[in-house]
């Protein structure tokens, strides 16, 4: 069981609150005063015993400060019984607003500010709660809402405890961008030897293909995933946020982590959302300013583009291939896959390196509360085509404002410059029709030819493709 005050110094809120809400509240008829709650062990999870924090309003342990231990100690123990008897017996003194005699604090029960509610009662004291304001955060425990001035408060600590031990949040997509699942009856004739032939896959294939019978549904895991995972997990708090419903982001989070070890209670589907068809930064227990994700779809996340690195998608199935409109033989049906040295997420995991690398920059004289992984971010794309000067033709339509083009924008975002005019200084004319009279300068002249396309894998890929992979024909 969790104690109240046992903290890992780098677990995240949402697994205190779920540790805690599950092995303290079930249990609540057997704890007596008396009994020493700190010394009691977290179910499934090991005790860190070299930095222990704690919530000094609640005596709720999300990741905190060191100082006063002894006294927030005695503090909290005597918050958490008043809890546990308020939820337990909502009539009792504390959870009416009443002196409680166990406790001195009576006074700040009577104006509890109700910092959480949880099957309409308070958190904190116990009342009765019928405001439904704030954000639900369900994939922490089941009918739990937590008001807006809480949810700052458990940034802030959280953010503190996770800079301390050097680590920021990441943010995960599942399909296209981990893994990539079909329904066992769209599995084409061409696919058929993924459940027939098993037996003679290269274990390579075997060991991350699953036939999942009871959800009608094949996943396949992206080559060098687990390493993905075990080298992230080292950098970020990492949390799992699908527009998938819950029993199968569960399912998958099982086949990515199946030791719990990497998502704990973190992971968040559609039915979490508060936007219909949108991803939120709002159920995140982290603080924008620290949080990265990777996603292979940029609409979703309408308000936290800047914190976005979008991924190349994932296509192993057939089904996969045709949702998003792609005329062409998939991997399963090629019988190939991404290599795992050179593929997305080992592409991927080098960017995040860079940018936790500098971030934590000792030779930064800044704030580390005041940093920013928006910036940084910002700062390593723009490297990516960094000394490219860019001329379109045959792009950007006559009526459109060539600065507000799609890959003008892109461009820019990469670090490219720009010129009208072929002169000395441009690197790369970017054309859809060799036939143009830039173009044909472009060849004469020896500059790098080649299609817009070449602008979009540099942002998938996070550096810059060879320039003899995107010819531009007639």
């Amino acid at each position: 069981m969790m104690s109240l005050m046992a903290d890992s110094p780098v677990s995240s809120s949402s697994d205190d609150f779920a540790a805690f809400l599950d092995a303290e509240l079930d249990s609540a008829s057997d704890v007596s005063p008396d009994l020493d709650l700190e010394n009691e062990e977290a179910e499934g999870e090991e005790e860190v015993e070299d930095e222990k924090g704690q919530d000094e309003d609640n005596g709720t342990s999300f990741g905190g400060d060191d100082d006063d231990d002894s006294t927030d100690s005695s503090r909290s123990k005597k918050r958490k019984i008043e809890l546990i008897e308020a939820v337990v017996d909502p009539q009792s003194s504390v959870s009416r607003g009443e002196p409680a005699e166990t406790s001195g604090a009576s006074l700040a029960l009577d104006v509890c500010t109700h910092p959480g509610v949880m099957g309409g009662m308070c958190i904190r004291c116990g009342q009765k709660v019928e405001d439904e304001s704030g954000v639900a955060f369900g994939y922490i425990h089941k009918n739990l809402r937590l008001a807006d001035d809480e949810i700052a408060r458990l940034r802030d600590k959280d953010l503190k405890n996770l800079l301390r031990h050097k680590k920021l949040y990441l943010v995960l997509d599942l399909d296209h961008t981990l893994l990539n699942s079909t329904r066992l009856a769209d599995i084409s004739g061409e696919e058929s030897y993924l459940k027939d032939q098993r037996e003679v896959l290269p274990d390579a294939l075997r060991s991350n293909l699953f036939k999942l019978d009871w959800i009608h549904m094949m996943t396949k895991l992206r080559p060098f995933v687990h390493t993905f995972l075990k080298e992230a997990s080292s950098l970020f708090e990492m949390y799992i946020y699908t527009m998938g419903e819950r029993p199968y982001a569960l399912e998958m989070a099982s086949l990515l982590d199946p030791g719990g070890i990497y998502f704990h209670s973190r992971v968040i589907a559609q039915s979490d959302s508060t936007r219909r068809h949108q991803k939120g930064l709002d159920v995140v227990l982290g603080q924008e300013s620290a949080v990265l994700i990777l996603d292979d779809t940029e609409v979703v996340w309408g308000k936290h583009r800047e914190n976005l690195i979008l991924m190349d998608r994932y296509h192993f199935f057939t089904s996969s291939c045709r949702q998003f409109g792609l005329k062409c033989k998939s991997l399963s049906e090629l019988k190939s896959d991404e290599n795992e040295a050179e593929g997305a997420l080992s592409s991927v995991l080098k960017v995040l390196q860079r940018i936790h690398s500098l971030f934590f920059d000792p030779e930064r004289g800044d704030n580390i509360m005041e940093r920013d992984v928006r910036q940084v971010l910002k700062t390593v794309r723009k490297e990516i085509l960094e000394g490219c000067k860019i001329v379109f033709t045959g792009v950007i339509p006559i009526q459109c404002q060539p600065e507000n083009h799609h890959y003008w924008k892109l461009a820019e975002q990469l670090g490219a410059t720009f010129s009208t005019e072929v002169d000395e200084s441009v690197t790369h004319v970017v054309s859809m029709n060799d036939k143009t009279e830039k173009s044909r300068q472009a060849s004469r002249e020896k500059k790098f030819l080649v299609h817009p396309r070449w602008i979009e894998a540099a942002n998938y890929l996070w550096r810059k493709p060879p320039e003899e992979n995107f010819p531009v024909s007639s």
